[in-house]
């Protein structure tokens, strides 16, 4: 079964994962119409594709010959083109940060339910072959994770660039999306959900972004097995400005880092891992059969075409949101928020 594709937008990574995947998987999906704000590359990628440019996400949701669509990128949609596939009974699989509220996201999760149709969300790390090796290291040498870092460090953008684009923010709906990444990543590894969350966050209006860095600290339940709560620390920042760009791969902490009760492990997405134990030290370079964006849309290929409804990655998404927002309402109100 091949499915009839209707992309809307291109993110940040359209050229490193979406393009290669659906290039790699021409047998399982065809790219029927695009829309982008920008008019003249939707034009440049429907001829690549050989298919239309649409003058809008509507268009392409309510077309006959479409019969999913690809949300990558919502920095002028929102999540309307989500609205408008559950009004025209189309799939989703959204690879986009939607900057919305916490109500937002609940009206969202609900009008998807109700629609009935296929949803996922774009989780990268959980199938990255480093993950996969240290979910069996955690199971079989080091034991349950104890502590849990995540780190990521980006370029800051330019503001004059940003306010021409129209894209003011753009660094906090990097953050959001980076953060609700790393905190599902979490909660996957562990195998159990945040109790508490704690956020703090860095202003930095003269690089034309509200925030350049957001912190967040997860405590956990107990996993079955587990001798203590773990704990994760989150942090994403923006904070290297474009002329000290080299700067953001200087001495740059690893991706993950997990303590365990029997070891510790140092993660590099998407296929680097070091761990430690009683014996010393490991080296592992992992290769997968196929690349991470490949095995991602065949994932949302079966979830279509097995006419069953899944809503686990809709409500992961919704979870890693709402704890995301949770950790944003702790820097505000200045205390530890429970999670619901």
């Amino acid at each position: 079964m091949k499915l009839r594709l209707g992309l809307i937008g291109m993110g940040n990574s359209w050229t490193s994962r979406h393009l290669p995947a659906l290039r790699a998987l021409g047998d399982r999906f065809e790219v029927r119409a695009v829309c982008d704000p920008v008019a003249h590359r939707a034009q440049q990628l429907a001829h690549e594709f050989r298919a239309r440019s649409a003058d809008g996400f509507r268009e392409v949701a309510f077309a006959q010959d479409i019969d999913a669509v690809l949300l990558l990128s919502a920095r002028w949609f929102g999540s309307l083109p989500i609205l408008a596939a559950c009004e025209a009974g189309k799939a989703v699989y959204c690879g986009a940060s939607l900057d919305i509220s916490a109500d937002e996201a609940a009206t969202l999760r609900n009008t998807v339910r109700e629609a009935g149709i296929a949803f996922m969300a774009e989780f990268p790390c959980r199938l990255a072959p480093a993950t996969v090796r240290l979910q069996e290291l955690m199971a079989t040498k080091l034991g349950p994770p104890r502590l849990l870092f995540c780190n990521q460090r980006n370029t800051a953008e330019d503001p004059c660039s940003n306010q021409q684009n129209g894209n003011n923010g753009c660094a906090s709906t990097l953050h959001m999306r980076q953060t609700i990444e790393m905190v599902d990543w979490c909660r996957y590894l562990v195998g159990a959900e945040p109790k508490t969350v704690t956020g703090l966050t860095h202003s930095a209006e003269t690089l034309g972004s509200p925030d350049d860095y957001l912190l967040m600290v997860l405590d956990f339940e107990k996993p079955q097995g587990a001798t203590s709560s773990p704990q994760a620390q989150i942090a994403c920042g923006s904070y290297v400005r474009q002329k000290w760009a080299e700067a953001t791969a200087f001495r740059r902490p690893a991706d993950l880092q997990v303590v365990c009760e029997r070891g510790i492990a140092f993660v590099d997405l998407p296929s680097s891992l070091v761990w430690f134990d009683s014996a010393g030290q490991h080296m592992e370079s992992l290769e997968s059969e196929r690349p991470v964006g490949e095995q991602l849309l065949l994932h949302f290929h079966r979830q279509v075409a097995s006419l069953l409804l899944k809503t686990a990655s809709l409500e992961d998404a919704y979870r890693a949101m709402t704890i995301v927002l949770a950790a944003q309402q702790s820097h505000r109100e200045g205390r530890r928020i429970e999670c619901r």
